[in-house]
């Protein structure tokens, strides 16, 4: 069994912005696979393909690892086969990083799900979400929770279908 998370926040108004990168990958896996997101059940929405379940946490980005503990209790995942999917404002857009472990790097949806699992031994895919003109503008928070640029919005399509196929790598 392997549990794959995409991090972002619940809510309309948090759709389509950097923050909710993971949210949107998993949502355009979901739509290409034709499969449907079930009601929340352990403080996310879900579903089930197979050997995989796919989550995207309720709890909010900073309190991502509590959805993320009891499902991998629950259906006694290890470490190795949990796939964590976020943004990552360092990194320039459209850059693809995957890890199978390693620290939070300043993001707080990893530290948490650090914390609940109290360990950094889990792997990750980083969504570069960097736009260096932009953060030269604004705070790190407001950039976060900004939404893409009309070229971004534009580059998601090839960009997503990408992350798709790593997500069935994994």
């Amino acid at each position: 069994m392997k549990l794959i998370v995409g991090l972002g926040n619940p809510g309309p108004e948090y759709n389509f912005t950097r923050h909710n990168f993971g949210f949107l990958a998993l949502d355009f896996y979901a739509k290409i696979h034709n499969l449907t997101w079930q009601k929340p059940k352990n403080h996310a929405l879900w579903l089930k393909n197979g050997d995989q379940i796919f989550i995207k946490p309720q709890t909010f980005y900073n309190d991502s690892g509590r959805a993320v503990v009891e499902f991998a209790n629950f259906y006694k995942i290890p470490l190795e086969n949990i796939l964590i999917i976020c943004d990552d404002f360092n990194l320039p857009f459209g850059t693809l990083r995957y890890r199978a472990k390693g620290s939070s790097g300043g993001n707080n949806g990893l530290k948490s799900i650090s914390e609940y699992l109290h360990t950094t031994n889990f792997p990750r895919l980083r969504l570069g979400t960097g736009n260096d003109d932009l953060r030269q503008k604004i705070s790190d928070t407001d950039f976060v929770l900004s939404r893409f640029t009309p070229d971004e919005k534009s580059a998601l399509p090839t960009l997503l279908a990408k992350i798709s196929t790593e997500i069935d790598q994994f």
